[in-house]
């Protein structure tokens, strides 16, 4: 038996489980016509969920007794590639719409794509964006003997010179 053996407040509400269940894909058949039967749905998204709400690893959901770890992870990735979560998501977001209402004149989006701050020609290309300059700053613990020292080197540069502290 796992730690979690009662409804503790982070299993799926009946409610909200009567909403998502017509949303999952039917079962793949087994290629050999016959196995262990698969985890209930209902036991997989309880622990797909339990993952994503606390960010625990996969690993650790083998001692909550919720369903194994791989079979959890396994049914992520196939409702993943059928589209569950999106549609849930969607789902979501029209009934957020309806009931309190989105405003979608008004949306924002963030980001931010900027140059090395200190590039130049001491900066080696960057193979992740097509040869733009860029930085990589390593330390190491000894360097030409040093106790300490600094170093900034392109991305791709396997030897540069120390800081010159001491």
């Amino acid at each position: 038996m796992g730690l979690v053996v009662r409804d503790d407040g982070w299993r799926m509400p009946d409610w909200l489980w009567e909403r998502i269940e017509p949303v999952l894909p039917a079962p793949p058949p087994h290629p050999l016509g016959c196995h262990r039967s698969r985890v209930p749905d209902r036991d997989a998204m309880d622990a797909i969920l339990l993952v994503l709400r606390t960010g625990m690893q996969w690993n650790a959901l083998n001692a909550t007794g919720i369903c194994s770890s791989s079979s959890a992870h396994r049914r992520f990735q196939e409702w993943e590639r059928a589209g569950v979560f999106h549609e849930i998501w969607r789902q979501g977001l029209l009934e957020y719409d309806r009931v309190v209402g989105i405003d979608w004149a008004w949306l924002a989006a963030d980001g931010a794509m900027t140059k090395a701050p200190l590039g130049g020609p001491k900066t080696g290309p960057n193979p992740t964006d097509r040869a733009k300059k860029g930085r990589n700053v390593r330390f190491s613990a000894r360097e030409r003997g040093s106790r300490s020292g600094w170093r900034m080197t392109g991305p791709t540069a396997t030897t540069s010179r120390s800081s010159s502290r001491p």
